[in-house]
């Protein structure tokens, strides 16, 4: 039986994956067999789960989670998940934050592949296991790796026999249909959503490095890449990996919410290396060269470059973002031709 890993920063152990169900990468629970006390919603917020010792509802006590009834008879409470973005799964957590008395002492999960024009049919759908039935927790970070390699779109969490989960993060390598794409479009090759990857990065002490390449507009300060003030010499700087290699035809660099912090110049350094292996801040086998030099930024604001980029965009797979001393992005597109 494989036993659970807590933590209080789940995300950390599963470094470099994505959340693939999440809300803010368009995440949905499309079904559940029963949310009597907390809506199936709340599985897939953006957030940690909160607690409100004197919120009550109708239905009882008010959870950040999904919450099914006491169950009377056989069987068990399961939800069905449409990942936001498809991909393959290294882990999962099963987070009971909060439920105490009433989380659920075992879950399983399974995962399918289906098209839009068969998701009407999940229940019938072809189900494969992706986690056996596992011991949970109560008021824990569930941590469980996953190895099944094959492409998903959507997951069953299935819980023993019934209870409540605070959240549930499923954490993979996006996988994305190319064939969906026209040829003669410039898509956002850095964006997560086709398989953009931040890999590394300088600090982000006030906010994740990958939170430059989600889809979204950034919400708040918190939503972007924020590195702390830099009392001595140097610059910061995060590497992206694009999600196919290409031309790159178009730049921008978001500064929204960015006010008194933003960077006051940057630049971005492109290199063409789609088999490298980054290990530590080595990259003997990367050669970079100047995309777009040291260029000016503005607070609170959209940046766009096109006819400023060099040569260096002809064939690109990892670009990295230098900025001069220090501070916060909201996001970084990378629009392109892609190989």
């Amino acid at each position: 039986m494989t036993a659970p890993v807590t933590s209080p920063g789940a995300s950390a152990s599963f470094t470099g994956s994505v959340d693939l169900a999440g809300e803010w990468v368009g995440g949905k629970v499309i079904a559940a067999t029963d949310e009597f006390f907390a809506e199936k919603e709340n599985l897939l917020k953006q957030g940690p789960a909160i607690f409100d010792a004197d919120r009550y509802t109708e239905f009882g006590k008010w959870m950040d989670g999904w919450e099914s009834r006491r169950k009377r008879g056989p069987g068990h409470d399961h939800c069905v998940i449409r990942l936001g973005l498809p991909g393959v799964v290294h882990g999962v957590d099963i987070d009971t934050s909060f439920f105490l008395g009433n989380h659920p002492p075992y879950a399983s999960l399974e995962a399918a592949s289906l098209g839009d024009e068969r998701e009407s049919s999940f229940e019938s759908g072809e189900w494969e296991g992706l986690l056996p039935r596992v011991p949970l927790q109560p008021g824990s970070h569930n941590l469980f790796p996953v190895l099944n390699t094959a492409r998903w779109t959507h997951v069953r969490l299935n819980i023993y026999p019934d209870g409540g989960v605070a959240r549930l993060r499923i954490f993979g390598t996006v996988v994305p249909d190319w064939s969906r794409v026209a040829p003669d479009t410039s898509p956002d090759l850095a964006s997560v959503v086709n398989g953009g990857m931040v890999v590394a990065a300088s600090d982000m002490f006030f906010g994740s490095k990958e939170n430059l390449i989600m889809p979204h507009a950034a919400l708040s300060m918190r939503d972007g890449w924020e590195t702390r003030r830099r009392r001595g010499p140097g610059y910061d700087w995060a590497i992206v990996k694009l999600g196919r290699p290409g031309h790159v035809r178009r730049l921008e660099i978001d500064t929204k919410h960015f006010k008194g912090n933003f960077p006051d110049q940057f630049s971005v350094d492109a290199c063409y290396s789609p088999n490298a292996v980054i290990d530590g801040l080595n990259w003997p086998q990367f050669v970079w060269k100047e995309l777009l030099p040291k260029t000016k930024l503005q607070a609170h604001k959209n940046h766009v470059f096109a006819q400023e980029l060099s040569d260096a965009g002809e064939r690109v797979s990892h670009l990295m973002l230098n900025i001069y001393p220090d501070g916060g992005v909201s996001r970084m597109r990378v629009f392109g031709t892609p190989e």
